[in-house]
Parts: C-alpha cells; sequence; structure tokens
C-alpha cells in the first residue's frame, strides 16, 4: 500500500505546516518554564494542555461530520498519543521544573538521530550510507558533550544537584518521540488526521491525570494565585502549541517523509535558547552551544544524504 506521503499536496499547506512546526515549537519550551513558574504543576500542566486541545479539536471534527468512533483509530491514536505526548512531552515538562528550558531544547535536538536507528524499514538505505553513519556518530559526539559538563562536575566533587538523571531521561523521551511519529506514520488508519489527532491529545491528557495524583499536585494546589503569566502561558501551549502546532506535525508525517518533517530539530533548540535567554535569564555554556551545532550538524548531514538519495531516485517531491 503506497504511503500518504506520495499523493500530490499543497505546497503552500506544506510550507506553512513546516513553518509552525519550526517556530512555535521553538516556543513552547519557554512557555512551559513559564507556565511552572507561575505555580502550574508538570502533570497537571500536561493533563489541562491536551485535554483541552484535545476536545477542542474533537468538537471541530463533530462540527464538520466527522467519524469519531472508529476503535481500531482510537487504539492506533491512544498508542502514538501516550508515546509522544504523555512520555516524551512529558518529560519534557517534568524535566523544566529542573533543568533551564533552552538546555531542555538543546538535549531534544537529537531525535533525529533515534528516527534512523528506529526506522527499521529503512536500515538498508539509511545505515548503507557513509554520510548517515558519519552523522550518527557526529551527533552521538554532540550528545556526549551535552553530559561532559555534568560528568565532570560530579569527578571534580562540585556538583550540588546533578543534572545527569534528568539529562537521561530526556535521551529516553526522544526516542519515546521517535518512536511514536514512526507509529503514527506507518499505522496508517482511515480516520481523518483531525480526528486521530484528537483521540492522541485526549488520551494523553488523560494519562497525565493520574500521574498528577501520584505526584500529589492537588493537595497545596491555589489556582487564583496563580499569576497571569501562568495562565497566558497554558493558554498559548494549548492553542499555538498542541492544536496549531502538533497538528501540523501529524499532518506533515501523513504527507512527508519522516526525516524531512524531522528537520524541525535544525529550528526549535535555536529559537528555545534564544527565548530562555533574552526573556528569562537563562545561562548556556560554549560546551552546551557546541554540542547544540554539532548534533544539528549531524542532522543535517543524515538528511542531506537522504534528500539526495530520493532525488536521485525521483521520490522526493520539491515544495520548498
Amino acid at each position: 500500500m503506497p504511503l500518504k506521503s506520495q499523493k500530490p499536496v499543497s505546497a503552500l499547506l506544506v510550507i506553512i505546516a513546516f513553518a509552525t512546526v519550526y517556530i512555535v515549537w521553538g516556543s513552547t519550551y519557554f512557555f512551559i518554564r513559564m507556565a511552572e513558574q507561575g505555580g502550574m504543576p508538570p502533570f497537571l500542566l500536561g493533563a489541562i494542555r491536551f485535554t483541552t486541545a484535545g476536545l477542542l479539536m474533537m468538537g471541530w471534527c463533530v462540527v464538520k461530520g466527522e467519524k469519531i468512533f472508529v476503535r481500531q483509530n482510537i487504539i492506533h491514536a491512544a498508542v502514538s498519543g501516550i508515546l509522544l505526548l504523555f512520555v516524551a512531552n512529558g518529560i519534557v515538562i517534568w524535566s523544566e521544573q529542573t533543568l533551564p528550558s533552552a538546555m531542555v531544547a538543546i538535549m531534544v535536538s537529537s531525535a533525529p538521530i533515534w528516527f534512523v536507528l528506529i526506522d527499521k524499514s529503512h536500515w538498508g538505505v539509511n545505515l548503507s550510507s557513509r554520510p548517515t553513519i558519519i552523522g550518527l556518530v557526529i551527533g552521538f559526539g554532540g550528545v556526549i558533550l551535552l553530559f561532559s559538563e555534568q560528568i565532570g562536575d560530579i569527578f571534580s566533587g562540585i556538583a550540588t544537584q546533578s543534572k545527569l538523571p534528568w539529562m537521561f531521561l530526556l535521551v529516553f523521551g526522544t526516542i519515546a518521540w521517535s518512536s511514536g511519529s514512526l507509529y503514527s506514520k506507518y499505522k496508517l488508519t482511515s480516520g481523518s488526521v483531525p480526528v486521530n489527532t484528537a483521540w492522541q491529545m485526549i488520551a494523553a491528557g488523560l494519562v497525565f491525570i493520574p500521574g498528577s495524583l501520584l505526584h500529589h499536585e492537588y493537595n497545596n494546589l491555589n489556582l487564583a494565585n496563580m499569576s497571569v503569566n501562568s495562565w497566558g502561558a497554558i493558554a498559548y501551549l494549548i492553542v499555538f502549541g498542541s492544536l496549531a502546532g502538533f497538528s501540523a506535525y501529524v499532518w506533515l508525517l501523513q504527507v512527508r517523509p519522516a526525516t524531512q518533517v524531522s528537520t524541525y530539530a535544525y529550528v526549535n533548540p535555536v529559537i528555545a535558547v534564544i527565548l530562555g535567554v533574552f526573556f528569562a535569564g537563562e545561562h548556556i555554556s560554549f560546551i552546551q552551544i557546541s554540542g547544540l551545532f554539532t548534533i544539528l550538524g549531524s542532522v543535517l548531514l543524515i538528511n542531506l544524504a537522504k534528500y539526495r538519495k530520493k532525488k536521485q531516485t525521483g521520490k522526493l517531491v520539491n515544495v520548498m
């Protein structure tokens, strides 16, 4: 069965979707941090953000007369939604209590490396390409650079609170994100993209609720005392981060190659670093910046090799 990515689509829509994923998602790290600093607990933030966005999108689908309740579609959407939004994005939300938003974005920038390693159906092509192999090695070198400062602090005895557990957790989150993205791409269903996206967000939002209860987030919660900035950040995450950004991402996975969609990793961390440094007063070290550019260089090398190969075989449609 041919992949949906081979069907002709509007070049303008593709460009708008890429711009949304590139720019909006880069800013979500900053707004997650703002929401949490204003008093919103992390798991409750995930529950409110994704349940609200999912219900709003589902309501729109009902108005349009979409077919909502298809068991197989709901199961597939729930699996990918939990991997993408509860596991991967949940780790991002949780880790931003400890790590600067810019650093979190830099760690997450390694996701395209895992796209190549997890995409078993394309191992024969990906792992036979010398530029791809070199890109993978360089990418892991960048990840090691990111860990080097924390490991050095531990051995020197100056570390007060190690960030290593959170950093390892973020690596696991990037693997979950890549896995969920590939599952969403290859497990094609008969449902429309908006319906599947709505179920993904609803499923993830509901799973966040028991996590919030287990962490006793409701015990000392006073929503009336939350800052205006926090509520504004939550609204931004719902409307732009989830309804616009996540919908654009899921749609792109259906109409473009997964490695091309993963190029959001070029822009997201740069936007996150700019916002974190200039508006949140975060400090990013030279080694962390070096790790970021090393990873981005590896991702560029991996994708350039794949683009050239597809252009040679006439399989890549130029839309950008």
